[in-house]
Order: C-alpha cells, then sequence, then structure tokens
C-alpha cells in the first residue's frame, strides 16, 4: 500500500500520540505543534510523524516516528527530508534535535553534534529541552 506524507490534522492527535509512545518518545506538548507536523499515512492508517517547533529562525525538530511494522521502508528518511523542507518554509535557518537513540541516523540530513549549551537559547526553552529529554540526550544541529 502505498504512503503518502502530508501535513498533519488535529485528528491525528491521538494516533500521534499513541505512535510516539510506541516509539518512546515524548509526548509533551505536541498538540501544539500539529500545525508543523507531518504524517506518513497508509490508506486510513497514521504510520509514522515528524514535527517542527519554531523558534523565530531557529526550530526544533521532534517526534520523528515510524510504528515498528513499517521501520526499514525509507519512511523515517521521508518524514525527516519533509520536516527539512517544512522548516525551510517557515524560515528556520537553524534546525536541532535530541536524540538518544538515533544519532547515526540524522547526519545524513546535514546534522552535526553539538554541545547543548550552544543551542539557540529559545530552543533551550522548549518543553524537550527542560523537561522531556533526558541531559544525557545527544543535541545537534543543521543549517538550512
Amino acid at each position: 500500500m502505498e504512503v503518502r506524507i502530508e501535513p498533519a490534522h488535529a485528528d491525528d492527535l491521538p494516533a500521534i500520540e499513541t505512535l510516539l509512545e510506541d516509539s518512546g518518545l515524548p509526548r509533551a506538548e505536541i498538540e501544539r505543534h500539529l500545525g508543523t507536523a507531518v504524517v506518513a499515512r497508509a490508506g486510513p492508517h497514521l504510520v509514522g510523524s515528524a514535527a517542527v517547533e519554531l523558534y523565530g529562525p531557529a526550530g526544533l525538530l521532534r517526534s520523528v516516528a515510524v510504528a515498528a511494522e513499517r521501520r526499514g521502508q525509507g519512511l523515517g528518511r521521508r518524514l525527516t527530508n519533509a520536516a527539512l523542507e517544512l522548516a525551510r518554509r517557515r524560515g528556520v535557518r537553524h534546525l536541532y534535535l535530541l536524540t538518544e537513540t538515533a544519532g547515526e541516523f540524522f547526519p545524513r540530513f546535514g546534522f552535526r553534534t553539538i554541545p547543548r549549551t550552544a543551542v539557540a537559547p529559545a530552543v533551550q526553552q522548549s518543553i524537550e529541552f527542560t523537561r522531556a529529554c533526558p541531559d544525557s540526550a545527544l543535541a545537534m544541529v543543521t543549517e538550512l
């Protein structure tokens, strides 16, 4: 079945939250960022998500998740590319992320590891930095 990448809608929230929980990713305040989220759909089923939090010229990539049964099919790459394009269209110049498990995945998109203290101050105030992700999470950035 063909998988479409498209903007998220408000009624996608329960499925996104379930996907994040199943993937071991934080759900904290994802509802605030549905307008800058993309999803992967296989027919009526949501099988992936990614979101960008906007902080002026800085942004935070979060919630890149793919349903377990769909992993290894390139959906994470497609979702990340869609989120990067969304961030570019919204004027983001520096896109950050935090990860505990995917540090080897994101360099193919231009992300590089940086100290957490080098992250834009507005992004450091996000829920992801202040409460949702542990201090041990790797910080990364790419320039768009």
